[in-house]
């Protein structure tokens, strides 16, 4: 709840920017667009409210054109395995083994202050839950007061216009002394309710306005009226009008999504009254805008939030009559120039729509899709005592799966220094280092760790675990280029932007401004078995890297090597407070006639380290014969 609440105020804020994106877009191409695509261009916007709430990430670009080139270039374009490796001569025949530092975050703040977002955000919405469902107990009283349109003309009248409108379903009319406008009600069962005092100012007149006392109305304008709102039907505007009111209560900290939403509800009265004018002669067009002037005063704002009326306030019946003097039946270049311009900013806000998740902050397991067949329990439960923890193995060859506790096997938790092999690989990839030339000049900085107190290499700086050497890669290669990294492989829930540094720069002790927060118990996850699967990946290059980035990582985290036998591996720490609390091994074993893929992943709330998680796994290994 913490991490939905800091993402959720920052959501808002993204939010804002885009509905001054889209009112902007809206104004300029104002003369392109028709009403009805202008009040369309809104429901955009309701799908990027939805976006924060939605139980999965939506997909970006470069997901989507990754897929498309799968798709285009099939399996053979991926570069070929990696068989040969460039092996550190230093570990050849010999275990090597890393060093575990880790550097302690501090966690209450970030916390303590999704919390209270979070409480503030939920006290609101109940607060704004309550004033709906009071409204809607007022409306439900005036549904019950109502009754069943009794004037004949009027019933003649309405099911013409049903005729008209080619409208198959028995709308019932009724009506009411409770209202001063006609509305539409019900999003199941929709209803007609029309004032009483409009009933009985009806009079049959065939000249119109002209020549009738101050305050009647004849047929014509009952007929506008009538059109106007089974328009509302035909256009499912009860639908939208539930989403308006729903994203309402749940923005109602938000008055950029207010101001949206009441534009949006005064634009669909606009689109309303196009869909009338597009059935009446342009000899008509005056009288519609007639019908709307002379009842001004006698029809008000309806105070309910799931109606859908021809009333509003003068600023709009101004706005609706202006609109109505100007209107031209739109040709069919218009409303292509329209659809064309629609269709542009949906991708461009669907290009947006990943940066809104909240999800994925809160996504705490990985939802493995793999055939039950593949996939063997072992109970492994002597090697962690005293821990919650599990074990994942993969079998190359044999394309199995042995697994310890399938439940921590694929919840998700912070990877720790265990994302350093795939930040070198992006580091590779984008030339910040080099296979032959992953020099760093140390910069004098006093570090905890006096192996991080010098220069470093690739070798040295995986093998020491040094986090400024890995922290000057990010830099150069921007947060920018690591999400889309990060994207691509598919590494855990992917989310890199939102992280304890935000409200807390200095929190990671030792860290500048905690650059490396993400991946250090920050808003980064990864599961035990989403794991091994990347390392798969990583081995088989399905990633499409440069082979000898490939190589060179692998290097980097070489423990043993020799003739015929290859080990792998790189720890990981999660201390927070000061206290070990998330501990990983992970790697990889070839021998001479398969490749073997592991991870395991401990936690508890002391002493659950990185070093640990190592002696753990090659206890295991060790016992199925494999090491």
């Amino acid at each position: 709840m913490a991490d939905f609440g800091i993402r959720f105020f920052l959501c808002n804020i993204m939010i804002c920017i885009i509905i001054g994106f889209l009112i902007l877009v809206k104004r300029t191409l104002k003369n392109y667009l028709t009403s009805r695509m202008q009040f369309n261009l809104w429901f955009l916007l309701l799908g990027i409210l939805a976006v924060p709430f939605a139980p999965f990430r939506p997909a970006s670009f470069t997901q989507i054109l990754a897929l498309l080139g799968a798709w285009k270039t099939g399996a053979s374009s991926n570069r070929e395995a990696i068989t040969e490796s460039v092996l550190n001569p230093n570990t050849s025949g010999a275990a090597n083994q890393m060093h575990d530092f880790a550097l302690s975050v501090s966690s209450e703040m970030p916390s303590m202050i999704g919390l209270i977002l979070c409480g503030i955000w939920l006290v609101g919405v109940l607060a704004m839950a309550l004033l709906v469902i009071k409204s809607v107990s007022r409306l439900n009283a005036i549904k019950k007061s109502a009754l069943l349109l009794q004037n004949e003309t009027i019933r003649m009248l309405y099911h013409n216009c049903l005729r008209e409108l080619n409208i198959k379903r028995k709308i019932p009319v009724y009506s009411t002394a409770f209202l001063k406008s006609p509305v539409i009600v019900g999003l199941f069962n929709p209803r007609i309710y029309l004032p009483i005092h409009l009933i009985s100012d009806f009079h049959v007149h065939a000249e119109g306005h002209k020549g009738m006392p101050k305050g009647y109305f004849h047929v014509a304008d009952m007929r506008y009226m009538l059109l106007h709102e089974l328009q509302h039907y035909r256009h499912k505007d009860a639908l939208a009008g539930f989403f308006m009111n729903f994203f309402g209560v749940l923005y109602w900290c938000n008055p950029c999504v207010w101001y949206a939403l009441k534009e949006m509800r005064n634009e669909r009265e606009v689109a309303c009254d196009t869909s009338v004018l597009n059935l009446l002669d342009e000899s008509d067009y005056e009288d519609y805008g007639n019908t709307l002037i002379h009842f001004a005063e006698k029809v008000s704002l309806t105070p309910f939030p799931f109606t859908a009326a021809i009333s509003g306030n003068m600023k709009q019946l101004q706005q609706r009559i202006a609109n109505i003097s100007s209107y031209k039946k739109p040709s069919v270049s218009r409303k292509l120039k329209g659809f064309t311009a629609f269709a542009t900013i949906g991708v461009i806000l669907f290009g947006l729509a990943p940066m809104l998740s909240t999800y994925a902050a809160e996504q705490s397991r990985y939802s493995w899709n793999i055939s039950s067949d593949k996939v063997s329990a072992i109970d492994l439960s002597a090697w962690f005592h005293g821990y919650e923890g599990s074990f994942v193995l993969y079998d190359l060859n044999g394309d199995t799966w042995k697994v310890y506790d399938m439940e921590q096997a694929t919840l998700r938790t912070a990877p720790n220094s265990t994302y350093k092999i795939y930040d070198a690989l992006f580091g590779l990839e984008k030339g910040v280092i080099a296979p032959d030339d992953s020099f760093m000049a140390w910069d004098g900085t006093n570090h905890p760790f006096e192996a991080w107190n010098g220069n470093q290499d690739l070798l040295s700086a995986m093998h020491s675990s040094v986090n400024w050497y890995f922290e000057e890669i990010d830099k150069q290669i921007g947060s920018s280029a690591i999400q889309d990294y990060i994207r691509n492989i598919g590494y855990g829930n992917e989310i890199v932007n939102a992280n304890v540094s935000l409200f807390l720069p200095n929190g990671i002790e030792g860290c500048p401004e905690g650059v490396s927060a993400y991946w250090m118990q920050g808003a980064l996850k990864i599961s035990p078995v989403e794991q091994v699967e990347l390392l798969t990946a990583l081995h088989n290059n399905r990633f499409d890297f440069a082979p000898e980035n490939i190589n060179a990582v692998k290097n980097s985290i070489c423990l043993f090597s020799s003739e015929g036998k290859n080990f792998y591996g790189k720890t990981g720490t999660g201390r927070i407070d000061g206290q070990d609390v998330n501990g990983w091994f992970v790697g990889l074993l070839e021998t001479i006639d398969n490749t073997y893929f592991f991870a395991a992943n401990i936690q508890a709330a002391e002493n659950a380290t990185g070093s640990k998680a190592s002696e753990i796994s090659r206890s295991i290994l060790s016992h199925m014969g494999i090491w």
